[in-house]
């Protein structure tokens, strides 16, 4: 392109976001009439039934039904879109499908904004948080802010009681099915996203405390960033082979995945995954299992407490390295239709340049997309390399597997330990997962705007299932050996699951001599 045309398509995108920000904050202000927002309730239920491939899973249609009529009852005066949310989304939740949600409608920001936002520290970012019976507490505060103690409890913000900001915010979230553990879990993590997007980026907050019966209040602050901080990020943004194969995420300062051996002998080793982001995983469970092979390894120990899930890929890829023998990841994914998987929104969120690539790129995508589904006994089924039977890696682990699981265990996570305990590979310990034991919808999305309101409805196409005899209790994986970590142990950094699996371990050692 000539530079003189790269400018100008330059300036152009620049406006065009610019205007694009100001229209759509514009959009979040007005109240939408009534009428409006009732075809916006039909339209995201004709939706789902059109797409979604398994709708009436943990709730009859009939309740549904009456659930979607109810909705639009009490619908009687006009709504901005957050306030319209609010309304929409509990009736979405009760479908009790953990990855279906309206995505929370929110001002953005413009690149300015963020580069200001960048430049400072996070105000509640910064701390850890732990939810237990609508109450939040303050786990973790490792720059030490005011002071605060691991164990406050926050009652207030801004003298609002966060007790009726997590009570609101609860009804927004379902697990799979009638799982008991993940609402807490997730909630501790987005509380703040929901907070930000009803109260905006404030510069400031008077939080309301709890310690040891004590209460105080503290004035927390936005603060800049120092040359020395900018600096930190600067260099935590560069990638090098240990950040790339470990999967570093700069905005924590952690690793995704991270190995070592837990004895000077090697005989245990452990394995964290916090994602199955898929970046880099084939050479770090390469460079791990290669590791563990060449060592008198007996025990290994995979951790996927709060692992949210992620890559099926992955997932696939790690279970070649934990079965001696040819094995079948999942079972072949249902969608609703021969043309399911072409309503993925393909030229969504581009801008001139990205549409122009994609146009010439789409013939591609749609034979592929179609050529990947196929029809059998009635029923449309979408082709995965994870549905067929898959070798294991000559470095396979031979000796005896522990999986540590929690609540936060959702999604993939939740696949691959069903299926580890379905096959009697490993031993689960910890506590019920977050994500269903038989499986979930997930895998692509068509992105739905609801017409009116303009909120995003992403809905997912494919009936993921571990290939495994399914138990039907319509709840998460269960551990083998349940053992519950407090916010006490967190706060004293004790784990209680990791301590029994080496109890475990060190007792067959002894039983072996």
């Amino acid at each position: 392109m000539h530079l003189k045309n790269y400018f100008i398509v330059t300036i152009i995108l620049f406006l065009t976001s610019c205007l694009s920000v100001r229209k759509h904050n514009e959009q979040q202000s007005v109240c939408i009439p009534a009428e409006k927002l009732k075809e916006d309730v039909d339209f995201a239920y004709s939706k789902l039934k059109e797409m979604h491939p398994q709708l009436y899973w943990y709730i009859s249609k009939e309740k549904l039904d009456y659930k979607f009529d109810s909705i639009k009852r009490t619908i009687n005066e006009p709504l901005t879109p957050l306030q319209f949310y609010f309304k929409l989304q509990p009736v979405i939740a009760d479908i009790r499908e953990g990855h279906l949600s309206l995505r929370i409608p929110s001002k953005r920001i413009t690149k300015k904004q963020i580069k200001t936002l960048e430049n400072k520290k996070g105000m509640f970012s910064r701390f850890e948080y732990y939810v237990k019976n609508d109450q939040l507490f303050i786990i973790e505060n490792k720059y030490s802010i005011e002071n605060i103690k691991p164990g406050t409890e926050i009652l207030t913000i801004d003298k609002i009681p966060v007790s009726d900001y997590l009570k609101r915010y609860k009804r927004l979230i379902s697990s799979d099915g009638f799982n008991t553990t993940f609402q807490d879990y997730f909630l501790k993590d987005l509380f703040f996203n929901y907070y930000v997007a009803e109260k905006g980026y404030e510069d400031k907050a008077t939080i309301e405390t709890l310690y040891k019966g004590e209460k105080k209040t503290y004035q927390l602050t936005r603060e800049s960033k120092s040359e020395n901080d900018l600096r930190k990020d600067k260099e935590n943004k560069k990638r090098n082979h240990e950040k790339k194969v470990n999967d570093y995420v700069a905005f924590n300062n952690s690793y995704n995945r991270h190995f070592k051996f837990l004895d000077k002998d090697s005989t245990i080793a452990y394995i964290k995954v916090k994602s199955f982001s898929s970046d880099y995983s084939s050479k770090f469970y390469s460079e791990t299992f290669k590791k563990i092979n060449n060592t008198k390894t007996n025990y290994l120990i995979i951790d996927v407490r709060n692992n949210y899930g992620g890559s099926l890929d992955e997932i696939n890829n790690l279970y070649s390295y934990l079965s001696p023998k040819p094995y079948t990841l999942v079972k072949p994914s249902q969608v609703t239709s021969k043309i399911s998987p072409l309503k993925t929104n393909y030229f969504r969120k581009s801008n001139l340049l990205q549409y122009a690539y994609k146009g010439l790129t789409y013939p591609t995508f749609f034979f592929a997309q179609t050529f990947s589904t196929y029809e059998k006994d009635g029923k449309f089924y979408y082709k995965m390399k994870s549905d067929k039977e898959s070798k294991p890696n000559k470095d396979a682990f031979k000796g005896k597997i522990f999986v540590l699981m929690n609540g936060g265990s959702f999604s993939a996570s939740s696949i691959i330990t069903a299926k580890l305990k379905n096959d009697k590979k490993a031993i689960l310990v910890g506590e019920e997962t977050g994500g269903a034991n038989d499986g979930t919808v997930a895998g692509f999305y068509s992105y739905q705007k609801l017409p009116n309101s303009k909120i995003d409805l992403p809905i997912g196409l494919l009936l993921v299932q571990p290939n495994i005899d399914f138990t039907n209790t319509k709840k998460g994986v269960i551990p083998d050996v349940k053992v519950i970590e407090t916010m006490q142990d967190i706060i004293d950094r004790k784990d209680p699951q990791m301590d029994w699996v080496l109890s475990k371990i060190e007792k067959e050692k002894v039983g072996n001599k």
